[in-house]
């Protein structure tokens, strides 16, 4: 259905809105957030250096829509990232409104559960840019799954099982224990 947005939409594609100039404001707002944030290259007078992240996060902005393959990456994971963002936001709201009352701190509250979601949208992000990169038209996620399931046998469940050990292995290693105070 035809409307009266749509050859305001197809100009603005033309023009280049949506592989050029949206996944370059992206890239240079975020890059230039973190150089802000991180203070990575200098600070004059107690305040990051402005002109020399601008500079950096514009060089890299444009040296990202000068590779064809990032941009169709971006424009083909960022839809998804959306949606896991507004359903994220919705989870937050629908838990908020069934507190008590006060303020809802999901991160103090629930340490567990906030590690848990944490690193499920990790990996849900990962998947998604692992789909966006394609190869022959099939995405890496599509690619490695499909290895899974043709070449699951005795070897990789083998291999799979001496590595989970290893690493549990080093865990114990590793953690540190707080025994009555003392490290």
């Amino acid at each position: 259905m035809a409307t009266v947005l749509d050859p305001a939409i197809d100009f603005l594609r033309a023009f280049g809105l949506f592989d050029i100039i949206l996944p370059f404001l992206l890239i240079f707002t975020l890059v230039f957030a973190i150089l802000e944030k991180t203070r990575v290259l200098g600070e004059e007078g107690g305040k990051p250096k402005k002109n020399l992240n601008a500079i950096v996060a514009f060089v890299i902005g444009l040296l990202v829509i000068a590779t064809a393959n990032i941009v169709s990456i971006i424009n083909e994971a960022l839809p998804n990232i959306i949606l896991l963002l507004v359903i994220s936001i919705a989870f937050l709201i629908l838990l908020g409104s069934f507190w008590a009352s006060g303020e809802f701190d999901f991160r103090k509250e629930h340490r567990g559960w906030y590690t848990f979601f944490l690193i499920a949208l990790f990996i849900a992000v990962i998947a998604i840019f692992l789909q966006a990169i394609k190869i022959d038209g099939f995405g890496l996620l599509e690619i490695a799954i499909d290895f899974v399931i043709n070449n699951f046998g005795g070897s990789i469940v083998g291999a799979l099982i001496i590595l989970i050990v290893i690493i549990v292995s080093i865990w114990f290693v590793v953690h540190d224990k707080q025994e009555g105070g003392k490290k």
